[in-house]
């Protein structure tokens, strides 16, 4: 009788499936049996890409002579710490019994890679195989996805992009580190005055390199601009609001030489000659000269993607990518949540239809229960397919991450921060079935003398959204009041004053209490954070002033979900960037410098995101069908050959210790 094998990528993986398949299983060494099937599992990566030694001894020793080095035919090698597993899974797969191999590695590029690289290595041949696809790991999700497998040659295209991206880093890595290292590691060896330095370059992780060096010169080379604005604090009815001057059409300084942009001086002097002009005798009380009036609606934001769920986590709990990429995981494999290394920030036709069984679980979670109760009582998920909330056009891979209100047995298995992470996720879903929050926006034109004075207020009318938007874990509700008060306009808190806001009409008088100078300076651009860094990584076409391609690089951005963590945190591993834990603010390393000042000038294109963006595009259309693998290899080949072959002719070495010097200024002692 013909057994059908399932492969995993990790064996918790392929004791969910075991669990989902109701099959009467013994556990041997490696994997797990019945009559029917065997369950199987990788434990990640089993295959590898070889070193360039294994396929002549001469690329042992780092020479320019054996540069560039592009092999015809790529070498793979079983990983040695795990030869054992892979001798299992090789076996079972070649099995005469195993009829159907059903693929159930991680769900993307890089779980199409790990699968694709073991079947090459153990030579499987005449076997049916067929891929599961799947968002989470509950049994629905799982028996959904084995019985609507399809065949593993639809993914081809998707594993030619993962060869693809595994041949690029491979050469860039192998021939850019060793050119450059050859050419310029002595010049940075006896600059530091230490015994080596060899210089890592990657096609991803030096154009990160490259954002924050730039960033931290651009604050270093900021001359800060003083500023003096002029405010009034009027007053009606026992209640105090303060107004800011603005130089208006029609006046005095409309236009001014000595203005700071339209609402402040350059010179203190002038504020205070303004102010001495207002309180001059004969004095004019401050009249509202108009109020205006509109209302703003807010919506509930997309669901989270991994980088906007990183850039959050970063912010909230100041943990890293890395670290909340790992929480994600757990909670994808304890089936609390969908898949995590996704893009997309919106749900599928298919997935919305069936949304109010994620919804009704979480009336089991105690932090949300009440919310999960009155979106079900309201059926507010009925029209969900008619939202911005639902795209199928927007997916890719994976949906959004979201619960799948199962799990929560596990809850009070997680740590404290891994909780609040599962929150925020539920929170954010849960707001997707409210209204939108609507505010009033009131703007107030006060005239004093001549001069006009404004005064902005926004008043939280309907809560909307927001009911479910505000943390257990937040301070006072310091996030949702943050968020009620986006767009630089605070809402109003006192009701009394609000209410009297609402009410105010032209013409009205008001009592003034006093006038002041505030004084300010201009800030510099700010460093990023581990969070934004992630989200400039994902929205890297900010950075590409042609039109046309950052539009066709749009949704490619820098590294892909699964990859941006793990290249921050080799780049801090090899010292090019500093991480601060507490804050989570990342700095180049006087290293860090050197090294971009090094491929500035021999391989400046590594530094541009519009190259390393177009270069995950091209991956990305490989991958859609709608280039082949042969021309994204020719271009590939030529790319890195060229300008290996420039560097090699270079001999710029003695030109770098000027720039090392200037970097060095700003990291002594």
């Amino acid at each position: 009788m013909e057994k059908n094998l399932y492969i995993a990528e990790k064996p918790s993986v392929a004791r969910e499936f075991a669990k989902a398949l109701k099959l009467n299983m013994g556990n041997r060494d490696g994997y797990m049996e019945s009559e029917e099937a065997v369950i199987t599992w990788c434990v990640g990566h089993l295959v590898t890409m070889s070193y360039p030694e294994a396929y002549d001894e001469k690329y042992k020793r780092w020479s320019l002579s054996t540069l560039p080095f592009i092999p015809d035919e790529f070498k793979y090698e079983v990983i040695e710490n795990v030869k054992k597993q892979f001798g299992i899974v090789s076996g079972l797969l070649n099995r005469p019994d195993v009829g159907t191999i059903y693929v159930c590695t991680d769900s993307g590029r890089e779980g199409e890679y790990i699968y694709r690289l073991v079947e090459r290595q153990a030579g499987v041949k005449g076997k049916k195989r067929k891929r599961v696809w799947i968002d989470s790991q509950t049994e629905e999700e799982i028996l959904r996805g084995i019985r609507e497998a399809k065949d593993l040659e639809e993914y081809d295209n998707l594993g030619a992009a993962a060869y693809l991206r595994a041949k690029e880093d491979y050469l860039m890595g192998i021939n850019f580190s060793r050119v450059l290292t050859l050419k310029y590691g002595g010049s940075i060896k006896s600059y530091l005055k230490t015994d080596r330095a060899v210089i890592s370059v990657g096609r991803v992780m030096t154009c990160v390199l490259g954002m924050v060096v730039n960033r931290e010169r651009e604050i270093r080379e900021f001359v800060k601009t003083p500023f003096y604005k002029v405010s009034a604090r009027v007053e009606t009815g026992g209640k105090e609001f303060d107004c800011e001057w603005k130089a208006a059409e029609g006046t005095k300084y409309y236009s001014s030489p000595l203005l700071y942009k339209e609402n402040g001086f350059k010179e203190r002097k002038t504020a205070e000659e303004l102010i001495a002009c207002l309180q001059q005798e004969p004095l004019s009380a401050p009249v509202l000269e108009a109020a205006e009036k509109k209302k703003e609606t807010k919506n509930p934001p997309l669901l989270y993607n991994l980088a906007e769920l990183q850039n959050d986590c970063s912010k909230y709990f100041k943990i890293s990518p890395d670290e909340t990429l790992r929480i994600v995981q757990e909670l994808y494999e304890k089936k609390m949540t969908t898949y995590p290394r996704t893009d997309a920030r919106v749900l599928s036709s298919a997935v919305a239809k069936e949304i109010y069984k994620n919804i009704s679980g979480l009336r089991n979670y105690s932090q949300t229960a009440a919310l999960a109760d009155e979106v079900l009582q309201n059926q507010a998920y009925k029209n969900m397919a008619k939202t911005r909330y639902v795209n199928d056009k927007q997916i890719t891979d994976h949906y959004a991450i979201i619960p799948t209100g199962q799990g929560l047995g596990n809850l009070n298995g997680l740590d404290q921060t891994a909780a609040k992470v599962y929150e925020i996720i539920v929170r954010r879903f849960l707001s997707i079935f409210y209204p939108a929050a609507v505010y009033r926006k009131i703007s107030l034109r006060i005239g004093i003398k001549e001069e006009k004075f404004f005064a902005n207020f926004k008043i939280l009318e309907e809560e909307g959204y927001l009911k479910a938007a505000g943390f257990s874990f937040a301070k006072k509700k310091e996030e949702k009041e943050k968020e009620d008060g986006e767009n630089g306009t605070p809402d109003t808190k006192d009701p009394e004053l609000a209410a009297m806001i609402q009410q105010m009409k032209k013409g009205m008088v008001f009592a003034l209490k006093g006038m002041e100078i505030k004084e300010g300076e201009t800030s510099p651009p700010k460093r990023y954070n581990s969070g934004t860094m992630i989200l400039t990584m994902e929205n890297a076409g900010q950075f590409i002033e042609d039109e046309e391609l950052r539009a066709q690089i749009k949704g490619s951005g820098i590294g892909t979900s699964a990859t941006r963590a793990e290249i921050l945190k080799k780049l801090v591993n090899i010292k090019y960037l500093a991480l601060n834990k507490k804050t989570q603010i990342i700095t180049p390393t006087l290293m860090g410098e050197m090294i971009y000042d090094v491929v500035a000038g021999s391989i400046k294109p590594l530094l541009d995101p519009a190259l390393t963006a177009s270069w995950e595009k091209g991956l990305t259309l490989v991958a859609e069908g709608n280039i082949t693998e042969k021309e994204y290899m020719a271009k590939l080949d030529d790319f890195v050959s060229r300008r290996t072959n420039i560097v090699k002719q270079m001999g710029n070495q003695g030109f770098l210790f000027q720039q090392f010097d200037r970097a060095a200024q700003n990291y002594k002692k």
